[in-house]
């Protein structure tokens, strides 16, 4: 958790150079993912399976995004959404080892329902990162509408390479989320039983809201406010898909 609150901080506040400033985040980014591992290793691997309740799955979500984040960080200026969703992952660790949640997946379970699982992960991971950048690219569009060049605008990258980052996340998203929706068709028995209707009927939604959106930007150049709000609709149904459901039968019916 300090780990990533000082890559946070590094990311905001330092005063070095760009390259000493991206080598100094890169370090303390590696640390924090490898010791974060290194926590899911111990909450999340129990004798009797896999422990995937609310705040672990939480909790590996972010360590995904991070991991994801410092890939892309060697090559593209993205310090600002570091600086927003590494704090989320130390939080996030911190609810997974205090409170208790309990929703155990078997040992042995078969290799499609895992396949499922990891694209699932995947497609939310890729996603959530997207639906920041789109929050920044609104925020970004606002302040030059009014010509008001605040901290925000300071520290993200040009307006253009953001909306590229942004497309370029949403597509790569896209893809894992057929994929996590094709390999439930395939492998899981009944993907519309009582506990999974609610999750498959939203992620099908999310689904295509997302592909509307890629072909309006394909076909007639959506861009902006536009793409925004499409975006952030599908990322709020696809969020109750993973979470919600979890949210009422973990927490609120406490089902594990």
């Amino acid at each position: 958790m300090l780990a990533y609150l000082l890559a946070t901080s590094t990311g905001l506040f330092a005063y070095q150079s760009d390259a000493l400033r991206r080598q100094t985040i890169l370090v303390l980014s590696l640390i924090a993912i490898i010791l974060h591992a290194l926590v899911l290793r111990q909450t999340m691997v129990m004798s009797e399976g896999l422990n995937l309740g609310i705040f672990n799955t939480a909790s590996l979500v972010s360590w995904v995004i991070a991991l994801l984040l410092v890939l892309k960080l060697t090559s593209k200026p993205i310090e600002s959404l570091i600086a927003v969703l590494f704090p989320f992952a130390a939080l996030s660790i911190g609810l997974a080892l205090y409170f208790q949640s309990d929703y155990m997946l078997i040992k042995n379970i078969p290799l499609g329902v895992q396949v499922h699982i990891f694209y699932s992960i995947l497609a939310y991971s890729v996603l959530t990162i997207s639906a920041l950048q789109a929050i920044f690219l609104a925020i970004q569009d606002y302040q030059l509408r009014h010509k008001r060049l605040g901290f925000v605008m300071r520290k993200l990258p040009p307006l253009q390479l953001m909306e590229t980052l942004l497309f370029q996340m949403i597509s790569l998203g896209m893809l894992f989320l057929t994929l996590s929706l094709i390999s439930g068709f395939v492998f899981i028995e009944d993907i519309f039983a009582q506990h999974l209707v609610h999750k498959t009927t939203l992620s099908i939604a999310a689904w295509w809201l997302f592909a509307i959106l890629l072909w309006g930007r394909w076909q007639y150049g959506w861009r902006g406010r536009m793409a925004i709000r499409w975006h952030l609709l599908g990322f709020f149904i696809l969020m109750l898909a993973y979470f919600g459901s979890k949210l009422v039968l973990e927490l609120v019916l406490q089902r594990t």
